[in-house]
């Protein structure tokens, strides 16, 4: 594990952090597996509710790839191809997360940056954020998976102006579009995203993991949706302990103490 990624769990809440605020949280190939090795425990760990993604030192959440890295981890076919390998399992390993996800964005939130954004199921960010995919700019080839998680979630003219301009997108403008879920002022980031995730933390996590799954497969090929298993996630929140508890907290107005059983 480096350094330049930080692994913390406060209560039912987990976080990775992003820690290399000298080069705006540029992310290399170490930093990327850390980050997969870290998602997969925080996976497999019932006592986890949800996960925030952040970046550390206030100015960016993540600003894509770490660039001088390139001729070490990017400048051949092979290396390219075992790079593209591991930004995909992170991406898709925070897409797949069982639970809910968080992206806390401070500042610029660039290429790579955005692209975990949108693994995540909520993003709330800053009033001077600022979001870019430049790859136009690079040269840099972007594949299938990649721009269809930015279409699904802004729609194909949106997508398509922010891959061809390769321009930066202010807080408002991303917004507009609904590639993020709130915008708040700068100061209030770190404490909305906290507020929020203590919401859906203290939420029956049975349902919230249930809505979860039943929405990825709203928006998955139809080929590819199992409506047997929404059926039974559904089933089992209806025969679960947390349910019974939910009533019986209603009727006794108070708030109910969830267990995930």
């Amino acid at each position: 594990m480096t350094d330049k990624i930080i692994v913390e769990q406060s209560g039912n809440i987990a976080r990775i952090i992003f820690n290399q605020p000298e080069k705006r949280n540029a992310v290399s190939l170490e930093m990327w597996e850390a980050v997969e090795a870290a998602a997969a425990r925080f996976a497999k760990d019932d006592s986890v509710r949800i996960l925030v993604l952040s970046g550390a030192g206030g100015k960016a959440f993540v600003s894509g790839a770490d660039i001088s890295k390139f001729e070490t981890e990017r400048a051949s076919v092979e290396a390219v191809a075992q790079y593209n390998a591991a930004t995909k399992r992170v991406y898709d390993s925070i897409e797949a997360f069982p639970k809910p996800t968080i992206a806390q964005i401070d500042g610029y939130c660039i290429g790579g940056g955005v692209a975990l954004s949108l693994s995540c199921d909520l993003r709330i960010c800053g009033e001077k954020s600022q979001f870019a995919v430049p790859a136009a700019k690079l040269g840099l080839g972007y594949g299938y998976e990649g721009i269809s998680r930015l279409a699904n979630v802004v729609g194909p003219a949106f997508a398509k102006e922010i891959f061809f301009t390769a321009r930066r997108f202010t807080s408002t403008e991303a917004k507009d579009m609904g590639l993020v879920n709130r915008v708040v002022p700068d100061d209030q980031v770190a404490t909305v995203v906290e507020e929020t995730a203590q919401m859906i933390a203290a939420n029956a996590p049975m349902t919230v993991d249930s809505v979860k799954y039943i929405v990825s497969q709203i928006v998955a090929p139809e080929s590819e949706t199992n409506l047997e298993e929404c059926a039974r996630r559904v089933q089992a929140c209806f025969e679960s302990d947390d349910y019974k508890e939910g009533r019986k907290a209603f009727m006794e107005k108070r708030k109910p103490n969830f267990a995930g059983t």
